[in-house]
């Protein structure tokens, strides 16, 4: 599972990491991996992970290609950053499913009501 995020230590996206991290062992259960992207830097990354106790992969997309890739690259008066949209990928690469503008607070829920039960994702 990829998800793309606006920027490290945000209210809404602290809270989205945080679901993903409380759900965390349910993911592993089902043989999910998180991965969390955005465009800040690996630095903010690893502040953000050692602040709010995260556990899974962020992956610093500072040049934006997978960002773009995946259609999530957005830009505010001058400043890029990742909109909050979220991909399900199945164990062979193909996208499973896709949401877009999620909601921070219902997101890993949201994702685990998607994931098969046993040997997953």
């Amino acid at each position: 599972m990829l998800y793309f995020y606006p920027k490290d230590m945000t209210s809404g996206c602290t809270i989205e990491a945080h679901n993903f991290q409380r759900d965390l062992k349910q993911f592993e259960a089902r043989h999910a991996v998180i991965l969390g992207v955005s465009v800040d830097s690996a630095d903010s990354h690893q502040q953000f992970c050692t602040r709010e106790g995260l556990t899974f992969r962020l992956l610093a997309d500072t040049d934006h290609s997978v960002t773009t890739a995946y259609g999530s690259l957005a830009d505010h008066n001058g400043t890029a950053f990742a909109l909050s949209n979220t991909f399900l990928i199945d164990p062979k690469g193909h996208i499973a499913h896709v949401w877009t503008k999620v909601n921070p607070a219902t997101s890993s829920t949201d994702v685990l009501a998607e994931l098969p039960t046993g040997k997953g994702m």
